[in-house]
């Protein structure tokens, strides 16, 4: 199995950037920890902050044999562009969060590419990209 993880815009700055609400930890650690839990999965990482870098990974791996986790950050509430691209590919897509949106202010509430994922996770720190693992676990053995 191969899960690519998509990180969004300035969450490079996991460690740093209001660790209140994001943790203290560096996704670099995490996506450390999470190759050691899943030794038999191939997971890739890839982050930018802009739109079309994230659109065009997604074009580019979409239709190879790949799980997708995607974190796109404030374009999640903003971004039709990667809705479309989203629903353009064969692989499937689940939606994560670290943060529960949903208790944060009230512009984060809508997401603009939940309707073309398979599912959406958030509100469990970086475990959310974990849970987002098991989903797809669970997934492959029942395709």
């Amino acid at each position: 199995m191969k899960v690519l993880i998509i990180n969004g815009p300035n969450l490079n700055l996991l460690g740093k950037r209001e660790p209140e609400i994001y943790g203290g930890k560096s996704f670099e650690e995490y996506l450390q920890e999470l190759r050691e839990l899943y030794p038999q999965i191939t997971i890739d990482y890839y982050q930018s902050n802009v739109e079309g870098g994230l659109i065009n990974k997604i074009h580019e791996v979409g239709f190879e044999d790949t799980y997708i986790l995607l974190n796109a950050g404030a374009y999640t509430h903003t971004s039709i562009a990667l809705h479309d691209a989203i629903k353009a590919i064969s692989a499937p897509v689940i939606e994560i969060h670290i943060s529960n949106v949903h208790q944060r202010e009230s512009f984060r509430h809508h997401s603009m590419i939940s309707a073309a994922c398979v599912g959406v996770i958030c509100g469990f720190g970086l475990d959310s990209y974990r849970l987002g693992i098991e989903a797809f676990l669970q997934r492959s053995t029942q395709d």
